[in-house]
């Protein structure tokens, strides 16, 4: 089928008149026709086959009419670099149309997006992340989204998506919208998306049985993990293609491909996705522009990297999961052009071959090689150092530590790159011994000038002892707490607290773990005995005696200071610093035996009395 015979209306027709499309692909053919009338559809088929412009028409055709105007699309998509290749795409085909092509995808700045949203663009193309973040913010809403298109539905969904596309979903106006769902393999999950949220959509399969496209001719090399370099050496040598694309299943191994093959004399480069988004789109121009001969690449870059014209896919690790397969192949032979798949089966990623065939349908063609098909690898031998910093990250030549491949550098040298990982330009200068905990402090016994004047240089010159109010006194004058002298010391007055002197202005203070006392103390408490002037008895006895309460009294107010004694106080006075209490204080045993004859004696009398 050609496209002239769609009857599309004549700007749609021009924009594919200049892309040079003249012929429908079968995906196109089956397709357009039901999204023309609006029907919403669910297409299987494999990647290359022309699904782009598949949805894309169709949308640009009924926008055109009055009944859509002001209407917009929203396209998804798994990967940034799928939604900028769509986005091209969109700008090519819409070239004589008036729409504005948005695309939203992370790893970028906001401001340009935000701009595009201000300008009314109706093609909005976003990965799922962007678009719900700007959702969320306020910035877009979706009461005018008239058409959605689910691009690689499954690889959204094997990337985690699904429950932003249900998000997503919910978001949409119910009515009035066209659905088209593409999506190379048909899971359950695809399937629950098309039952859940299209109106009755057509099915269209093309070649279910046939997952590969046959313009690709596939080859398998059996080979253990010390021969793949060599024999990835060997493939470029005999093939001499102009682009080619290696994949390999860690980052780590991406990497050190792209170093060793740099060792070898080919321009490479490798791409995962820890990369930033302006690099990675860098890289893709560039091997699109022939500038780099080998792109290394993760599974980030199976899908939405476009090349036309890529002579070679090499799978240097066969994929864990068999679908990958078929999107890695995928990326040669495009558009029905010639393309070839090479792969290298070690022992650790063998396993995985067998449902790759079971998937595909077909017996990879088995290619027996020899020590002579082995290119000669001058890295052997030498260890390739993964770096951490920003130019190595970028894909940009590595840096090696010392000009020289596999050479390690002396800690200490390395040049500093900024951030966690930086080194000093120079070596670190070596410790000294660690100074032990309370040295230079000076002890009890050492005179009282030494004492002072090593507290005047730790606090300032105006530092001076408090004056002394009372045995045991520690208080300064301005109301601050004293620092510490020593762990049986807590005053720093050498007059006040030195515990070898004997004497009123020799007794102690309270110690350290003590708790400070709440009530004040007296200033006109005078010297007496040790018991009374010590922090460490429990409190002097009062006007009681030496009572059963008031030892108990003493014990409570054993933290606080001494209590002043009944001969320094007024009679019928409390003893400051000591609970308080309710009822009178306890009697002696004696007076107590006393007291009860009294009362004995009294009630006989009564009795005889009556």
């Amino acid at each position: 089928m050609r496209f002239h015979e769609l009857e599309l209306h004549p700007d749609v027709q021009k924009g594919i008149d200049d892309a040079g499309f003249v012929e429908c692909t079968e995906v196109q053919a089956r397709t357009i026709p039901h999204s023309l009338t609006g029907r919403d559809v669910t297409v299987q088929s494999q990647t290359g086959t022309g699904k782009t412009a598949t949805f894309l028409i169709p949308i640009f055709h009924h926008l055109l009419k009055p009944e859509f105007a002001g209407g917009k699309a929203l396209i998804l998509a798994p990967t940034r670099e799928l939604a900028v290749q769509i986005e091209q795409e969109a700008i090519t085909l819409g070239k004589h149309l008036p729409f504005g092509t948005a695309c939203f995808y992370g790893g970028v700045g906001y401001v340009k997006q935000e701009e595009a949203i201000r300008d009314g663009a109706q093609i909005l193309i976003a990965t799922p992340g962007r678009l719900l973040d700007f959702v969320k913010s306020g910035k877009l809403g979706f009461q005018d989204v008239r058409f959605v298109v689910i691009d690689e539905a499954d690889r959204l969904f094997d990337m985690g998506f699904y429950p932003d596309i249900q998000q997503v979903f919910r978001r949409l106006p119910a009515k009035d919208r066209m659905v088209m769902l593409f999506s190379a393999t048909m899971s359950t999950r695809v399937l629950n998306i098309a039952w859940k949220y299209m109106s009755d959509p057509v099915e269209v399969i093309v070649t279910p049985e046939q997952m590969t496209v046959e313009t690709v001719t596939q080859e398998l090399y059996h080979v253990a993990m010390n021969e793949k370099l060599g024999m990835l050496l060997g493939i470029l040598e005999r093939e001499k293609p102009e682009t080619s694309l290696v994949f390999a299943n860690t980052k780590r191994m991406c990497e050190e491909i792209s170093r060793r093959l740099e060792i070898n004399g080919y321009k490479s480069r490798f791409i995962i996705g820890d990369l930033p988004q302006r690099q990675r789109l860098r890289l893709i121009d560039e091997l699109k522009a022939g500038e780099i001969e080998v792109l290394v690449a993760t599974d980030v870059a199976a899908r939405g990297l476009h090349v036309n014209d890529l002579d070679l896919v090499i799978n240097y690790d066969i994929p864990e999961d068999p679908e990958n397969y078929v999107h890695r192949i995928g990326r040669t032979a495009r558009a029905g052009k010639q393309g070839k798949a090479v792969s290298l089966a070690c022992e650790r990623f063998v396993f995985g071959l067998e449902a790759i065939e079971e998937l595909i349908g077909m017996k990879i063609p088995i290619v027996r090689h020899s020590d002579e098909d082995l290119g000669e690898d001058k890295s052997s031998g030498q260890r390739i150092v993964v770096a951490r910093d920003q130019r190595t990250r970028a894909g940009a030549p590595h840096p090696t530590r010392s000009g020289r491949p596999g050479h390690r550098t002396p800690r200490g040298e390395h040049p500093a790159h900024g951030g966690h990982g930086a080194h000093r330009s120079e070596p670190r200068p070596e410790r000294g011994p660690r100074r032990p905990r309370g040295a230079g402090r000076p002890k009890p016994s050492e005179p009282v000038s030494d004492r002072l004047a090593y507290y005047r240089d730790k606090y300032g010159e105006d530092f001076a002892p408090a004056e002394s109010t009372g045995a045991g006194s520690g208080a300064r004058s301005d109301g601050h707490r004293p620092p510490a002298s020593d762990a049986g010391n807590r005053s720093p007055s050498p007059e006040a607290g030195n515990r070898q002197s004997g004497g009123p202005e020799g007794a102690s203070g309270p110690k350290r773990k003590r708790r400070r006392s709440r009530g004040r103390r007296p200033a006109e408490q005078g010297a007496g005995s040790p018991q009374q002037q010590s922090g460490s008895n429990a409190g002097a006895k009062g006007s009681h005696g030496g009572s059963r309460g008031d030892d108990r009294g003493g014990r409570q107010s054993s933290s606080r200071a001494a209590a002043p004694s009944s001969a320094a106080k007024p009679a019928g006075s409390k003893p400051q610093g000591t609970a308080k209490r309710s009822g009178p204080p306890s009697q002696k045993p004696a007076e107590k035996k006393g007291v009860l004859s009294g009362l004995f004696g009294l009630f006989r009398r009564k009795q005889g009395g009556s």
